[in-house]
């Protein structure tokens, strides 16, 4: 199947696993099975699964053809080019393909000026007045052409004006744009492009990114430090015909591969391949120069040769959209896609199924346990009503000021769960301080203020260091609390289990350690920019205070992500005292209503048991539904449909 075909079912298969858990919410309301802490999770498991997006960025130094590949990978129902893909430079700016339903079919540009204030990208994001906006016309693919084209649009500055835009560096020459007659430099007229568009491949939550080449990657470190990391597969494109260059070989050593878990997601492109169409070559001869050239890149970027694959773009675009089924499959197009599919939506699934089994099975066992409480509840109530066959007025009547009185010392238990409450609440107050926004600014002050001084950053590699440290023993300290709140719930459900017949245990707490590995591969990812070959473009501050924001930022969402963890585990225990407090009530109640039945009519007592008896009965059907209904929710990762 091809990609877009393999994307397909696996948005198929999302919006089906969205709408079972929508069915299993509505089945526990209706039973009166669904608490606050298990409608949060299912409402977050769905959300998830709603609104998940896979990001294939494409990367590659100038006119290697990556714009010419995205239009023939996803854009060729279109009959012709969507994407700008002439000769020469084409993506002056980093442009992002995706779907936002709230938004209306569009192009949002970034003025290059942006470069000059202190916003990251993710703050102009939240910004939308700054960009300029065009409407596109989804039906109309020559108006969304025309305005794609405005992506490659440059404008002239000044020599001053391009280093402080950080586009110049007057340390490295070799790297510059080439002055024109009149000494101005050439640099893009936006710094980045988001493409809002009703696709069908987008509207199953594709992003594509399409990235420029290595001087605008290089001079923007939320791109290296943020986006290219968060993409679920990178493209890496070099020309069949050059194989790998400098320029190439730079941006895969200090960009591509900073975190060695993650190569299985680098996939690398030989593109071009039908410039090696020769005449005068036998078709034998022509594979056989195109699998040298895949060894060598292999050889040189360290890749296994099954991670290389050889193709033509441009003969794969042609053959969609002639319907050419022989030159399609010589441009190689189709294998690209199968290896994306397998590679990119089975791993992807695989991480989303593994996501839901776990949210799931923790709401199952949540819920499973209510309707344990219930069942015992039933049955106490049963054997408490058998006791009373044959017995007197006065029997019953005694029966009933011991349930009053089991009753009124069960209402003491509040004053001991809000005793509960208030520890767990200090302590959890704790944690969030201990990884908020505040904590995170002083802890990353020191590395800050020696980004910004002036000329060479000696040092600057211990204080980077040091900086981690602090960041990773945040999040170890943190986690100890959790440790500690957990063993502190624990004694005290114990303690209220046994002398209030609660059943209440303690969610498994989330392990915050995991948090430190993303920390890890976010300091090696930012160590390129440390390097010494790195000093002279460390040393302007616009480029060292760009650099500290987009770091600042990552940082910031691994520690939101944590506080997102904890919260939901500690919402789970919380909401687990509120529903036995409430089960208990109800309990109480029954009872009292089942004796006062029973005062009221003679032939009440044997009802009352056959009601129960049928209750438990209701309760053993619902937790077999409860079991069928998750089944297929937490099943193990398979393949796509």
């Amino acid at each position: 199947m091809s990609f877009n075909e393999q994307l397909d079912q696996h948005g198929q298969w999302r919006r089906e696993f969205a709408l079972r858990l929508r069915l299993l919410a509505a089945w526990l309301k209706d039973h009166d099975l669904l608490d606050e802490a298990v409608q949060d999770r299912l409402l977050r498991l769905e959300t998830q699964m709603q609104s998940d997006k896979i990001m294939v960025a494409f990367v590659a130094e100038f006119s290697r053809g990556k714009s010419e590949l995205i239009n023939a990978l996803f854009f060729a129902g279109y009959g012709r080019r969507i994407m700008p893909a002439s000769a020469g430079r084409t993506t002056m700016c980093p442009t992002e393909l995706g779907y936002d339903a709230e938004l209306p079919p569009c192009l949002r540009l970034l003025p290059i000026e942006t470069r000059l204030q202190q916003q990251t990208l993710m703050d102009w994001r939240l910004n939308p007045d700054r960009w300029e906006r065009i409407d596109l016309d989804v039906n109309n693919p020559q108006q969304l052409a025309l305005a794609f084209e405005k992506v490659a649009e440059t404008r002239k500055v000044s020599q001053s004006e391009a280093q402080a835009l950080g586009l110049w560096n007057p340390e490295s020459p070799e790297d510059n744009p080439i002055l024109d007659a009149q000494g101005m430099v050439e640099v893009p007229r936006w710094r980045h492009a988001l493409i809002n568009v009703a696709h069908p491949l987008l509207k199953q939550g594709l992003v594509i990114l399409d990235t420029p080449g290595l001087n605008a990657i290089g001079a923007e470190p939320e791109l290296t430090v943020s986006l290219i990391p968060q993409a679920q597969a990178v493209v890496f494109l070099l020309g069949a015909d050059t194989g790998v260059t400098k320029s190439d070989l730079s941006i895969w050593r200090e960009h591509l591969i900073t975190d060695e878990t993650h190569s299985d997601a680098r996939l690398v492109v030989l593109n071009k391949i039908d410039t090696l169409w020769d005449a005068l070559s036998t078709p034998a001869q022509v594979q056989a120069q195109i699998d040298r050239q895949r060894s060598t890149v292999a050889e040189t970027l360290a890749l296994p040769l099954e991670r290389v694959v050889a193709i033509s773009a441009q003969k794969g675009l042609v053959a969609k959209v002639s319907d050419d089924a022989d030159l399609l499959q010589r441009s190689g197009l189709p294998l690209l896609e199968e290896k994306l599919g397998r590679d990119l939506l089975h791993n992807r699934q695989r991480v989303l199924r593994s996501a839901m089994a776990q949210g799931v099975g923790e709401l199952r066992g949540e819920t499973a346990r209510l309707i344990r409480i219930r069942q015992l509840d039933l049955t106490e109530q049963e054997q408490e009503l058998q006791s009373l066959k044959g017995k007197n007025a006065g029997v019953i009547r005694m029966m009933r000021a011991r349930i009053a009185q089991e009753q009124a010392e069960f209402d003491q238990s509040s004053a001991r769960v809000h005793a509960v409450r208030s520890v767990h609440l200090k302590l959890m107050r704790d944690i969030f301080k201990l990884l908020s926004s505040l904590t995170l600014k002083k802890e990353m002050l020191a590395l800050t203020q020696s980004l910004k001084q002036k000329g060479l950053k000696l040092g600057i590699k211990r204080s980077y260091g040091d900086t981690f440290d602090r960041l990773r023993g945040n999040i170890h300290r943190a986690n100890g609390m959790l440790e500690e709140l957990h063993n502190m719930l624990q004694a005290s459900f114990t303690q209220l289990n046994a002398e209030y017949g609660f059943a209440l245990q303690v969610p498994p707490s989330p392990d915050l350690l995991g948090f430190i590995a993303e920390l890890d591969v976010l300091e090696r990812t930012h160590l390129q920019y440390l390097s010494l070959g790195n000093a002279l473009k460390l040393a302007q501050l616009e480029f060292a205070e760009r650099l500290v924001r987009a770091l600042r930022a990552r940082v910031a969402a691994v520690y939101d992500t944590a506080l997102a963890e904890v919260e939901v585990w500690s919402k789970s225990s919380a909401s687990q005292i509120d529903t036995q407090l409430r089960e208990r009530r109800r309990h109480f109640t029954r009872r009292m209503d089942a004796i006062d039945r029973i005062q009221q009519a003679a032939g009440g007592l044997q009802e009352r048991i056959a009601e129960i008896q049928q209750q438990v009965g209701t309760l053993a059907q619902l937790d077999a539904k409860l079991q069928e209904l998750t089944s297929y929710l937490m099943r193990q990762p398979g393949h796509t449909g």
